[in-house]
């Protein structure tokens, strides 16, 4: 899918705590939320001892949008109580991008 540009990425990786504790039916139900913000355009996410999840938005304005989301708000904090050591967030502008793919 091609994507007008710049879009926006907002970049989160971190380290879990142990244990589920909740954590994936939350993530998956954040996941589903922002999918139905006004300016969400997708999601990525890996996870091994660090995870990286992804999102990418039209404009700033739809990020601060989620981030101030309710629902948002209790997972944040939830990450903070339970589910992270440690996290970090990068927002970027996506100016350019390719792919390959090898698949017929």
């Amino acid at each position: 899918m091609e994507l007008k540009r710049p879009y926006y990425a907002v970049i989160f990786t971190n380290t879990r705590t142990e244990g589920d504790n909740g954590y994936e039916q939350m993530a998956q139900d954040m996941e589903d939320l922002a999918r139905k913000q006004p300016g969400f355009l997708g999601f990525e996410s890996a996870r091994s001892s660090l995870g990286i999840s992804i999102s990418y938005w039209e404009s700033l304005e739809s990020i601060s949008r989620w981030k101030a989301n309710m629902d948002h708000k209790v997972a944040q904090q939830k990450g903070k109580k339970q589910w992270y050591s440690w996290y970090k967030v990068r927002i970027c502008a996506v100016e350019r991008e390719y792919e390959f793919s090898n698949e017929s």
